[in-house]
């Protein structure tokens, strides 16, 4: 179930990032208070999973979902730019905590 957490975690630390953007520096009543929620229900969760994983690795996962997740969203809904070499290097932040991951056996 830590890992279930885990990633409910991550994604609502990729809604905050976009909750970020979308409140205009937290000018914008109810995408700041989305985005508020967000940032205590993503800690919730990751809290939650520390009982069971490691803390390093529970933070890099963490912030890989949100990194990977953000990226991606950037690209799809908001026109950044898309190419092999970001797919590539969010491919080789997956490999990194992947290795964490079978690494702390």
């Amino acid at each position: 179930m830590a890992w279930v957490f885990l990633f409910l975690a991550g994604l609502f630390e990729i809604g905050w990032a976009i909750g970020l953007q979308q409140s205009a520096g937290f000018t914008r009543l109810w995408p700041s208070a989305l985005t508020v929620g967000a940032m205590a229900v993503s800690l919730f969760f990751l809290g939650l999973s520390l009982r069971e994983i490691p803390l390093g690795l529970a933070y890099a996962a963490w912030t890989g979902i949100g990194i990977a997740g953000t990226a991606v969203a950037g690209m799809w809904w908001f026109g950044e730019p898309f190419s092999i070499a970001r797919l590539f290097c969010l491919a080789a932040i997956a490999g990194g905590i992947a290795g964490l991951k079978f690494s702390a056996a």
